[in-house]
Parts: C-alpha cells; sequence; structure tokens
C-alpha cells in the first residue's frame, strides 16, 4: 500500500505607506495533491486568492479603506462517491477559475498592533462568476447565468504572530451576509497556515 502527498504554497506581499495613505497587497497561492493505491489522485488544496486595500488614516489605528478581493482555484475539481456497486465516481464540481469570488468593500479597518487588523464593511458588492452554466446552480446561480450579483456587509479579520525563532502561524477569516437573501446565513471562509523551518 502506498500513500504520496504534494503541497505547495507561495505568498507575496506588498505594502506602501506615505503620510496618511496606505497600500495593502497580499497574494496567496496554494496547490497540492495527494495519491493513494485505493483511490489514486486526488486534488487535497487548490486556492488563488489576492487581496488589495487602500487606506486613508482617521488617527493613529483607525483608518477608512477599500477592499477588492478575488479568490479562485487553479485546476477541476469533483465530487467523489460510490456507485451501487461499490465503484468509485465523480462528478466535476468546479474548474480553473470556475467559480470566481469578486469582492469590492468600502469600510473602517482597524489596526491596534502591527500584527491584526479588522476591517468592516456595511456596504459590499460580490459577484460570483461562473463562467460553466453547468455548474452555475452549484454556487446559487439560476440556470442559464454566469454571474450572480450580491449585496451585504462584509468581515475580515487577519493576524499574523511569530512564535520563537523558526516558527510563525498566519489566520485570515472572512465573513460575508447577503442582504439581497437570507442575511442571517453567513458565508464563513477561515484560513490557517503554520510555517515552520527544520534543519
Amino acid at each position: 500500500k502506498f500513500s504520496f502527498s504534494l503541497n505547495s504554497f507561495l505568498n507575496v506581499y506588498a505594502f506602501y505607506k506615505k503620510d496618511r495613505h496606505s497600500w495593502d497587497n497580499n497574494l496567496d497561492l496554494a496547490y497540492g495533491i495527494v495519491r493513494t493505491t485505493s483511490l489514486g489522485s486526488r486534488k487535497a488544496t487548490d486556492r488563488i486568492d489576492l487581496t488589495s486595500k487602500y487606506g486613508y488614516a482617521l488617527n493613529k489605528h483607525l483608518n477608512l479603506a477599500t477592499l477588492f478581493n478575488m479568490r479562485s482555484q487553479f485546476a477541476k475539481g469533483y465530487a467523489y462517491s460510490k456507485t451501487a456497486l461499490g465503484a468509485d465516481t465523480a462528478s466535476l464540481t468546479s474548474k480553473t477559475f470556475t467559480p470566481m469570488y469578486l469582492l469590492l468593500s468600502l469600510g473602517l479597518d482597524y489596526k491596534p498592533t502591527d500584527n491584526f487588523s479588522l476591517f468592516v464593511s456595511p456596504v459590499t458588492g460580490r459577484w460570483v462568476v461562473v463562467s460553466d452554466k453547468l455548474l452555475g446552480p452549484l454556487y446559487g446561480l439560476d440556470p442559464g447565468k454566469t454571474v450572480k450579483n450580491e449585496l451585504g456587509a462584509f468581515v475580515s479579520a487577519n493576524y499574523n504572530k511569530k512564535l520563537g525563532a523558526n516558527m510563525a502561524f498566519k489566520t485570515k477569516l472572512d465573513l460575508f451576509s447577503n442582504y439581497k437573501k437570507d442575511p442571517q446565513n453567513i458565508d464563513i471562509f477561515w484560513t490557517n497556515v503554520l510555517t515552520a523551518k527544520i534543519s
């Protein structure tokens, strides 16, 4: 019996600050596969996450800010199940940049420390883009449509912590409530990354 996994992760960021103006940019790329004797090759992780945030300082810790976020994936995704005879079967659920979530938000960005920020917005536009019309209904789109527009509230919390000389922890929690339909149902996107340098 054999099991093999391969994962890759890239984080790129750029930060600009002058007087009251600041501009934060962050790009997370992740892709991984796992191969086992019984299941074959399957995608373990697949993520593209770009965030760009411009802020104008109201005081030392509070900015008036606008935020853009794009989230998608690199490769096809499948839902796996078994047939009545016990054989494995797979159905397509996603493709390259399908779905793609685009978000544009205006709000307040609170930064009490260098390693924590909390962005809160009562006015946020989000678009769900699904280029394949057959997959659209899986993501709440009407049959035959490729784009769904939502208007809602958005909260994003980001925290980074260095744990000693060789370890670091990063977490990001995004919450979105759609005013147009069932605002009590909150979309949650939460990522956690622990990195360690081993020699």
